[in-house]
């Protein structure tokens, strides 16, 4: 097959799959310079879209063509960047041959635990998958109940379950790594159900209704394949002696014995890091991020976005990515943006706020949200401890508990009142999507002076890059504290800690940042383990 990149069409000539196509197939006999009967088919590989221009926004493929004489075509337009397409289909890695005494266990079920779980259990090593929360269906009960009653279950919540934290999230598929393995994970998802597009959209995403039965289907894959998954399963110790794990202690008395763990357990197990620190686990406080969600009237998201186009089919609801750079020598950033999207209460712990942003996958709620977001260093934590990263964390989510009422509302100011260190006091016209509510708080009695300070000269600056973006009756609603794992936990010699057979992955190691690299990390991590290892069949 042929690889063009850089065909462009009109967002009129992509309104359905069929005109699509056909505007497709038009450019592609154009670029080629071949007759229709020398086309035997083709699909996309890369979908973007090209908004520099409101006057003229495109899409912009990049198209892999099935052609009759391959050859003679491709040498034809040796010049022109046309190439043969690349092999990207994964290929595994050979098996090892020391004996494994007992099967492997995955602690933990978010998307690194789950792809390196269903790697293992394809190729015969028969893994046993523990998470200290419920399935999905049983997790999204207690979610909504929490939502709707403030009434927490500290094992089954937003972070803990089947799927990870990313389960109730946009569910977005973008990363910045360039691994091979990540069309793999692509792939996974369609088989699981996730659309076809996801495959060759520039910003792929799922949303999390979709995400649900998704994850369902890769557990259900697993056990297929002779992997064992257990529900309400939480490691509450780790059996080691002589530098080696030997096993776990599940839910205080349960012993479980394995030469070979694989710790996928989430950014918020925070119980667990002191487990591990306690039984001599190395770790190392890590630089993550804090600050606020902002939520926008979606349509004001668009017309920034596209101008006259805002609205049209084929272009759904608009996104942003914006990063400043303050001359206080902090940065600040936008991060998982929700287009149509709702903040979401994300507490894993009694007596703490914790927010963040979830899509499903149509975007059609009637606002915007994103993460804005300031870095903090281990400098910030005041404390050399391993686990510094998690008390600062907790410091700020009881102070949003407190101010908002011990409640589980969270504390929102209006984004004028902010810049302005004005108390809100009422609505404007964008309603808060945040359950189980809000309450008017001023934000900078809940996060680091700093912090404050860098958002909003933020909001200024992103108001200069995306017209309205500081609106004042936009809602800044706080506080956002797991963007990711405030520790990582070290890996050495073959992806293990220092105590041998214990191999750290995914977001809660601190080796990861979202669905796609620690599902990545899932696959290299138990890549690891089939190179060692022969398989138990």
């Amino acid at each position: 097959m042929l690889r063009l990149s850089d065909l462009k069409i009109g967002i009129d000539k992509a309104a359905d799959a069929e005109t699509e196509r056909q505007a497709l197939r038009n450019e592609i006999l154009i670029q080629l310079k071949i007759s229709p009967k020398e086309l035997i088919d083709f699909n996309i590989f890369k979908k973007s879209i090209d908004a520099r221009k409101k006057d003229k926004i495109l899409f912009v493929y990049t198209v892999d063509v099935e052609v009759y004489n391959e050859k003679r075509i491709l040498g034809k337009h040796s010049s022109s960047g046309i190439i043969s397409t690349p092999d990207l289909s994964y290929k595994g890695v050979p098996v090892g041959t020391e004996d494994m005494a007992f099967r492997p266990v995955v602690v933990g079920m978010g998307p690194a635990g789950l792809f390196a779980g269903l790697l293992l259990a394809r190729n015969g090593y028969y893994p046993i998958i523990l998470d200290r929360g419920e399935d999905v269906a049983t997790r999204t009960k207690k979610v909504n109940n929490f939502w709707h009653r403030g009434e927490l279950d500290p094992e089954s919540n937003v972070q803990f379950g089947e799927g990870g934290a990313g389960t109730f999230s946009d569910g977005k598929l973008t990363t910045l790594i360039n691994d091979k393995r990540c069309r793999t994970v692509l792939e996974e998802f369609i088989k699981a159900g996730a659309p076809a597009e996801i495959l060759y959209k520039s910003k792929p995403h799922v949303g999390t209704d979709i995400l649900k039965t998704v994850v369902k289907n890769i557990r259900h894959e697993i056990m297929a394949h002779g992997g064992e998954v257990r529900f309400k399963a939480k490691v509450t110790d780790f059996i080691i002696q002589d530098g080696n794990i030997k096993g776990l202690i599940i839910n205080d008395s349960e012993e479980l014995y394995s030469q070979v763990v694989l710790l996928a357990i989430g950014h918020s197990a925070r119980d667990t890091y002191e487990v591990l620190l306690r039984r001599g686990v190395a770790m190392s406080p890590k630089p993550f991020s804090i600050g606020v969600r902002i939520e926008h009237p979606q349509k004001l998201i668009d017309q920034a976005q596209y101008g006259d186009a805002a609205g049209h089919p084929a272009l759904g609801a608009a996104d942003y990515k914006l990063v400043y750079h303050s001359p206080r020598g902090r940065s600040a950033y936008t991060f998982c943006m929700c287009p149509g999207g709702y903040v979401v209460a994300a507490a894993s712990e009694e007596q703490g706020v914790v927010t963040n942003g979830m899509s499903e996958s149509k975007r059609d709620g009637k606002n915007a949200n994103a993460a804005i977001l300031v870095g903090v260093k281990p400098a910030d934590f005041n404390s050399p401890h391993p686990l510094a990263g998690i008390e600062f964390q907790r410091k700020w989510e009881r102070l949003a508990y407190q101010i908002a009422g011990e409640s589980y509302r969270a504390p929102a100011q209006l984004t004028g009142d902010f810049l302005a260190d004005l108390p809100s006091t009422r609505w404007g016209r964008v309603e808060p999507t945040y359950q189980p509510g809000v309450v008017f708080a001023p934000l900078k009695n809940c996060l680091p002076h700093y912090v404050v300070e860098t958002l909003q000269e933020a909001l200024v600056y992103f108001d200069t890059r995306i017209k309205g973006f500081a609106i004042p009756d936009s809602i800044l609603t706080g506080v956002e504290t797991r963007s990711s794992a405030p520790v990582r936990i070290n890996r050495y010699e073959n992806a293990q800690a220092n105590i041998q057979g214990l191999y750290p992955l995914g977001e809660g190691a601190g080796y990861a940042g979202g669905i796609m690299s620690s599902a990545v990390d899932g696959i290299k991590t138990a890549e690891k383990i089939m190179l060692k290892y022969r398989t138990l069949k």
